[in-house]
């Protein structure tokens, strides 16, 4: 191999390296789920295990433009298959764990009829900005604190998505808004199709509150 050519394929590397997550990666000391920096992460993972949810420590990583994932777990099992799940704050993923056990189990049934065996997700990091925003700040999803919720699949064959069932049947239409209602008991912001053109297919959960009271914002 040339000398040209391989410095050729090394800037190549180089830049599919930096479009992965939209910056580069800065290195950080891989920690496990029992060496985490902060004591209220330390508690947040006790409280975990004493509900029986499996997971697994992540290393702490951070990249140019702010984005990072510092002290963060992947959920493994709590009882209801769930898509896409990545890195995950503690806090989020026991609020998570939380919403999808004690809200969307009974609402299924109540509303639907039906169990959910499956929760579909978008995901959870993304180093990007705030979707729908032109102030350019970066969305909690940068920080590993936010996921966005897209459908349930129920054991009888149904699946309900928020894009279709938010003005869907009468039935849909409440399950659905009791999971948002709840969600807000839950997260510090919960957006949903009724707040942008942006929300149409998912619910947004995060941890951020109103930086203006400090109280949740639901919408």
């Amino acid at each position: 191999m040339s000398l040209g050519y391989f410095q050729r394929f090394l800037l190549i590397a180089g830049v599919f390296a930096l479009a992965s997550c939209g910056g580069r990666e800065k290195p950080q000391s891989p920690r496990s789920s029992d060496n985490m920096t902060s004591q209220n992460a330390r508690q947040c993972l006790a409280g975990l295990k004493s509900k029986s949810v499996r997971f697994a420590g992540l290393p702490s990583k951070s990249f140019d433009g702010g984005c990072r994932m510092i002290d963060t777990i992947k959920l493994m099992d709590f009882g209801t298959q769930t898509t896409n799940l990545g890195a995950m704050t503690c806090p989020l993923a026991s609020s998570f764990t939380d919403w999808a056990r004690f809200a969307v189990v009974p609402a299924a049934k109540k509303y639907l009829g039906s169990e959910v065996v499956k929760i579909e997700t978008m995901g959870t990091f993304n180093c990007r900005a705030i979707a729908g925003s032109r102030s350019g700040r970066l969305s909690e999803h940068a920080f590993a604190n936010a996921v966005d919720v897209s459908a349930f699949v129920l054991r009888d064959g149904r699946r309900v998505s928020v894009l279709n069932g938010w003005r869907g049947s009468s039935e849909e239409r409440a399950f659905l808004r009791r999971l948002h209602q709840s969600a807000c008991k839950r997260f510090g912001t919960v957006l949903g199709p009724d707040y942008n053109a942006a929300h149409a297919n998912h619910f947004h959960f995060d941890m951020a509150k109103s930086m203006s009271n400090g109280t949740a914002y639901c919408r």
